[in-house]
């Protein structure tokens, strides 16, 4: 047994905002010590991760995915800092690409050239990240005389990637490669393909992290819930392809052609919310984290189902009892 299980906040879009807060206590109860913040429709996430940072001391906080063309490399570093310095947490970052909606809908910035804009803001960013003075001229990137005060040379920079350009680029430049909502045999896929643009460059392969709903014992609610979230991914690029691939492009045009949501969720059959996540039995649950890391994540961050399981308490417990066995086993093999 090999790997890491870490915690992931869910954006569950039928559940009060400060939930998130009462997630984060309950992954530092339980004894996880990696917490994955995200940005939606609620929270700015280096200003979540701030307050989770200065009410739970100890997490490391990993914030993002965060879209590269609606923050420069100045204002990520900016937040991370900010994050760091009031709160004493170690800190991650990862950057995406986002979508159309959010990127070109919400902040009224372009979406296109997202490779080559996030190699850019990657290069400039590392060097701001080690305390250097920006003075970067790429074709999307442009920053010049700005230096942090307290250098962050510990904090990795991690990409969500899907699709061949995001993934090569994320093997050649990345510290670690994120994905979400993934069938245990599309990990193995992108491990295969990491590995090998990462051989083709001559570097170390950077980590892979799945995000992975998870749910004990869940009833009508918690499916319900999962499946509500399910559709909101079922149109933007690459997630839809991914679902297509799974057996379902019926769903993917239906959204892309301007369905309801709810009706969307309520077409979402339970063989597709288990193939994308962690469900049952705490035995059953473990396998399905094992699976994960089997297939070459190494690190599974498990995102709580709420809606019967309040703060996710149950299902982190049974993450967590997952992750100390996994680290026993390691320890075990080490010593031999």
């Amino acid at each position: 047994m090999t790997g890491r299980i870490e915690a992931a906040l869910p954006f569950w879009l039928d559940r009060p905002d400060t939930e998130a807060v009462q997630i984060a206590d309950a992954v530092r109860e339980v004894g996880l010590t990696g917490l994955w913040i995200g940005e939606m429709t609620t929270f700015d996430a280096f200003t979540l991760a701030a307050a989770i940072g200065m009410r739970t001391p100890g997490l490391r906080l990993k914030v993002g995915p965060l879209p590269i063309s609606v923050r420069s490399p100045v204002a990520i570093a900016l937040g991370t800092s900010s994050v760091a310095s009031l709160t004493g947490c170690e800190i991650d970052v990862a950057l995406g690409a986002s979508s159309p909606m959010i990127v070109g809908g919400w902040h009224d910035r372009d979406w296109l050239h997202s490779a080559p804009r996030m190699r850019e803001t990657i290069h400039c960013l590392r060097a701001i990240l080690r305390g250097e003075r920006a003075d970067y001229d790429g074709r999307y990137i442009r920053s010049h005389g700005f230096r942090l005060r307290s250098p962050l040379t510990c904090t990795r920079i991690g990409v969500g990637a899907f699709g061949p350009a995001m993934t090569r680029l994320a093997a050649e430049i990345a510290d670690e490669v994120v994905l979400n909502l993934c069938s245990p045999q599309r990990v193995a896929r992108a491990r295969k393909q990491i590995d090998d643009y990462a051989a083709a460059v001559d570097r170390e392969p950077p980590r892979l992290t799945v995000w992975v709903p998870a749910a004990l014992r869940p009833g009508q609610a918690a499916l319900q819930q999962t499946a509500n979230q399910l559709a909101v991914y079922l149109a933007p690029p690459g997630y839809g392809e991914m679902f297509s691939e799974l057996g379902f492009p019926d769903l993917v045009e239906r959204a892309r052609n301007g369905a309801r949501r709810s009706d969307l969720a309520a077409a979402i059959p339970f063989d597709l919310t288990e193939q994308l996540g962690a469900l049952g039995s705490p035995e059953q649950i473990a396998g399905r984290l094992q699976a994960y890391l089997d297939a070459g994540a190494d690190t599974v961050a498990v995102v709580p189902v709420t809606a019967e399981d309040p703060a996710g308490r149950a299902v982190l417990e049974v993450a967590a009892d997952t992750c100390r066995r996994i680290s026993s086993h390691q320890e075990a093999a080490s010593r031999e």
